[in-house]
């Protein structure tokens, strides 16, 4: 259903059947892997203006893995990323993919 660069592939879909009989197709909830799955590459500093897509192009190849990006520094709200110059952002590599060890 989804495209292999997108955050919900491989996610299960569900049904509920409304009270009135219509059926709803919803996707089943998808759980941030947690931080030691990520293995570093690197640091990004954020510069004034950055845009999570263009981060996302440089270090991912395509600015829609940018919610890789969110995964990796914990972050529900794409935007929380690039609204403070200066943070610090973990580039990582997908989760679960072997890297040198995190330290």
């Amino acid at each position: 259903m989804f495209p292999i660069t997108s955050r919900y592939y491989g996610i299960e879909t569900a049904q509920w059947i409304r009270p009135d009989g219509t059926v709803a197709a919803y996707l089943r909830r998808r759980f941030v892997p947690p931080p030691d799955r990520f293995a570093d590459l690197q640091s990004y500093t954020v510069q004034q203006g950055a845009r999570l897509d263009n981060i996302a192009a440089r270090f991912a190849g395509d600015p829609e893995r940018f919610w890789q990006l969110c995964d990796a520094n914990n972050a529900l709200d794409p935007d929380e990323l690039t609204r403070t110059p200066g943070r610090v952002l973990r580039i990582t590599l997908p989760a679960g993919i072997p890297g040198a060890p995190n330290g």
